[in-house]
């Protein structure tokens, strides 16, 4: 993905509400050897470019002044209330140096698991994203989970997965990644005691 940048000489509050008045918003690029520099973005472009899952966790070509080097969205802040963007930050990347970086899971195949075709029960993802290491070329854009063969009362951890060629998690623990379960109602029927049966009505005399 591509993302079009411009230096940014005026710093200051001031400096960056203007450029926010006139749909610009600030932003910084650091790391690799090169300083940090001030950038400014289209904030239009950029607010429907965070919306993207993509941009979160892809190697960025961003280009400034017709140079391009790759970059990796670190932070962003958005206002309390408003649709705007307010500062975003970008880290150069080294094609030799692995990265730290936390991607998205993508959970499949949870309609043919035991837990829904047969016992119709409920998939409940727990964790929806995570820390990875790996070289820049190796980056995916996700984590994929097969539910294939999920059943209730199990769960699937981060041990039972298989991560692509150059990629590691960085999680010292064997985190829940999803759990199945029966459905509520299913398991009410289950605890509810049987109704006492009425008591029999006198004999009439």
């Amino acid at each position: 993905m591509k993302v079009v940048a411009f230096p940014r000489t005026l710093q200051g509050t001031g400096a960056s509400r203007r450029l926010r008045n006139a749909g610009q918003t600030p932003g910084i690029v650091y790391g690799g050897k090169s300083e940090p520099l001030s950038i400014t973005l289209d904030h239009n472009a950029l607010y429907h470019a965070l919306k993207k899952e993509a941009f979160h966790a892809s190697i960025l070509d961003l280009e400034i002044d017709g140079k391009v080097e790759q970059v990796l969205l670190r932070d962003f802040q958005v206002h309390a209330y408003k649709q705007l963007v307010l500062h975003v930050d970008f880290q150069r990347v080294d094609a030799s140096q692995k990265l730290t970086v936390k991607v998205p899971v993508h959970f499949i195949n949870a309609e043919a698991s035991p837990a829904v075709k047969v016992s119709a029960g409920i998939i409940s993802h727990v964790t929806t994203e995570l820390e990875i290491s790996c070289l820049p070329k190796d980056l995916p854009e996700f984590i994929q989970v097969d539910l294939s063969t999920l059943d209730v009362g199990h769960s699937i951890h981060l041990a039972d997965i298989t991560f692509p060629a150059g990629v590691s998690a960085l999680s010292t623990e064997n985190i829940t990644l999803a759990t199945a379960s029966k459905p509520a109602a299913a398991e009410a029927e289950v605890a509810a005691p049987a109704a006492p049966a009425a008591p029999a009505a006198p004999a009439a005399e």
